[in-house]
């Protein structure tokens, strides 16, 4: 192991310190914002640098065969249950640890100035340092208990910020909500590891990665249910169908807090884990097909709700569910590669997008407290025509937007391709990939409508915040507006890293993965297309973008938009759309509701109030009484009646022995 992998530590230690020391400030001096700021940034900075430096050990005496794993102490040595705290370093933990890393300094930076005036700054920064430190626990956890420990935390965490304004209800219910989902999520990931377990004698990455070419059936039960429980925990974490429908309501956190959990960490997660887990699910055709398809369904169904969102931030949600889908998709048809490459470069877009968006909740706040107005700062119907105030907000906003859409030349353009690429490929084996496909096509059209037309409704056309706001419209402060600049540059060049094979120096990334995904490639057909047939794919790729944006820019008129206090409400299809499908209220109605009345009529009434209460508590107490009433009446306060009873009782004794 080279020596600068050894410092990988350090990478995880840096954010928990600095959740220690902003922990402690935020109750011993929570006035101290320098101190908390200086902290809070740094040690995501100088573990971003220690990243660097361990990356460069990796790319240097690249792992062959084996990862680099590198012991910390014995955690569970029970039995053959042997695990140790332990982290393991290789291609594709190093590509996870600067992703976390690197978008989330940008994000703290960010922080800085968007959290500034808010009286929990000490704790807000301390509670993002710990998700980051769960974050890097997950992506670089040598087995699946050490990721686990990470999955959880970051649930934990996630509820912790998404309820970060506790006082208000809503916020503090979102929060619980997300907790709730994930825990659903979660069970499967438990059974899986169970299984496991019992079926390899261990949970190590490397032990059980080795041996399950010789443990499992290609396509057999076994291996089919595991990974199947695996993706139950990932349809939690990562937002998919079903459990998809706290991620939405997860904006109710700070901005800052969305571009954390969307970006760069918590969502992300399953996609990590089906990479990371690819020998398993390529040997399981059944469970690869599920996690494709239901990556593709839930591209679909999500881009068709943030059409008609007016929340800017829950457009940019199901944005999020929707890139998600295609991530898992992209693993699901085998190509890994494309996955984590399509999770990097969304990285970036996508936290730009978000920090973009906070840029413009903060300028509307502001107006609008100015002028003691109440309306929603997050409406798009109330903005309008913020490029003339703001044209550095726009202007980024507008780069990530264009790679989002997949319009050539950015990022977005090239991993959203190879994953279509790669689909389409698989479908020379089956026809149904070709399906998956169009689906995917089909989302690609509609994100490039949507997010064309959230740009439009906030930067172009007449300014709807009204005249006395408009005087108080400006640009965020550098250190907002810095991190977007970075992210925009980084939204623009990260297609480099896996560009098509059409195009010179293609497939980096892919070459650079391949040691962690060789040992899937015996069970997956090999990805060949034609070059003619690829170009076609670019070209078309092309041609749906287009479409979106000049669909949305020639269909949609901001001039004729309404501000929220004075639109008309939806009806039709409008509000099924905006309604979001109704899903929340399905689940409300077919899960929530009777579980509730089962509690109240069951769990209440009869269990605890009658058996619980009635019975052991309330039953246990009158027993204890009636006993000591009985008692009572013995207590005469006569000394003969006390000898005659201890005369009686002394012949019975006695009798009893001598028999």
């Amino acid at each position: 192991m080279p020596a600068s992998v050894g410092w990988v530590w350090l990478v995880i230690v840096l954010p928990f310190l600095g959740f220690l020391v902003n922990g402690t400030l935020s109750f011993v001096r929570p006035d101290a914002k320098r101190v908390v700021s200086a902290v809070g940034v740094g040690v995501l900075a100088l573990s971003f640098v220690v990243a660097l430096v361990v990356t460069g050990g990796v790319v240097a005496h690249p792992p062959h065969g084996h990862p680099y794993v590198l012991t910390l102490w014995s955690w569970m040595p029970a039995g053959s249950l042997q695990i140790d705290a332990a982290l393991q370093v290789d291609q594709l933990s190093t590509v996870m640890m600067l992703v976390v890393t690197g978008i989330s300094t940008l994000i703290h930076i960010f922080s800085i100035g968007y959290m500034r005036e808010d009286p929990g700054y000490p704790r807000y920064f301390a509670y993002l340092n710990l998700f980051v430190f769960f974050m890097l626990i997950l992506v670089l956890g040598a087995s699946f208990p050490v990721m686990f420990v990470g999955w959880e935390g970051v649930g934990l965490c996630s509820y912790l910020l998404i309820g970060f304004w506790y006082e208000n209800k809503p916020f503090a219910d979102a929060g619980k909500k997300a907790f709730i989902m994930n825990r659903i999520g979660d069970f499967g990931f438990l059974v899986a590891m169970f299984m496991i377990f019992h079926a390899t004698g261990s949970l190590s990455f490397v032990t059980v990665f080795e041996e399950a070419p010789q443990l499992f059936a290609v396509g057999g039960t076994t291996i089919t249910l595991i990974t199947l429980a695996l993706f139950m925990g990932c349809t939690g974490k990562s937002a998919q169908i079903p459990l998809f429908t706290w991620l939405p309501d997860a904006m109710a956190g700070p901005t800052p807090v969305s571009a954390l959990i969307h970006a760069a960490t918590m969502v992300t997660a399953g996609v990590y884990l089906v990479a990371r887990a690819n020998v398993l699910f390529a040997m399981a055709p059944v469970s690869s097909l599920v996690v494709a398809a239901t990556g593709a369904a839930t591209a679909l169904f999500a881009a068709t709700i943030a059409v008609k969102q007016w929340d800017i931030k829950k457009v940019l949600a199901y944005s999020t569910i929707s890139q998600l889908g295609y991530m898992f998709m992209g693993v699901g048809v085998g190509a890994y590669a494309a996955g984590i490459f399509h999770l990097t470069t969304h990285a970036f877009f996508k936290a730009l997008l978000f920090l973009g968006s906070g840029s413009v909740i903060h300028a509307l706040h502001h107006a609008f407290h100015a002028t003691h107005r109440h309306d929603d700062a997050q409406d798009m119907r109330n903005m309008g025509g913020l490029r003339r105030y703001m044209p550095w907000t726009a202007a980024l906003m507008w780069i990530a937007t264009l790679a989002i859409a997949g319009v050539p030349g950015f990022s977005g353009f090239f991993s959203k391709d190879e994953i279509l690429a790669m689909t389409f490929a698989r479908g020379q084996e089956a026809g149904v990939f070709y399906v998956l496909w169009i689906v995917g096509a089909v989302a690609a059209l509609l994100t490039a409508f949507y997010m064309t037309r959230m740009m439009l409704y906030t930067f172009h056309g007449p300014t709807r915040t009204g005249e006395e706001e408009e005087r108080h419209l400006h640009e965020a402060p550098w250190v907002m507006t810095g991190p977007l600049l970075f992210l925009g540059i980084g939204s623009v060049v990260a297609g480099v890293l896996n560009l098509p094979a059409v195009l010179p120096g293609s497939g980096w990334l892919h070459h650079f993965l391949e040691p962690v995904t060789e040992g899937s490639t015996a069970y997956l057909p090999e990805f060949h297309l034609a070059s003619a047939t690829e170009w076609a794919l670019l070209g078309l790729a092309t041609l749906i973008a287009a479409a979106g944006i000049l669909g949305a820019w020639n269909f949609l008129k901001p001039a004729l938009l309404q501000p929220a206090s004075l639109a008309t409400p939806e009806s039709g299809l409008q509000r099924i759309l905006l309604r979001k499908w109704y899903v929340d209220e399905i689940y409300d109605a077919l899960v929530i509701r009777p579980i509730m009345w089962l509690s109240e009529r069951t769990f209440w009434k009869v269990v605890d109030v009658g058996v619980i209460d009635g019975v052991l508590v309330n039953g246990s107490a009158k027993t204890a009484r009636a006993v000591g009433w009985i008692g009572s009446r013995l207590q005469s306060g006569r000394v003969a009646t006390y000898v005659f009873f201890f005369v009686l009782g002394s012949i019975l004794v006695l009798r009893a022995l001598l028999r």
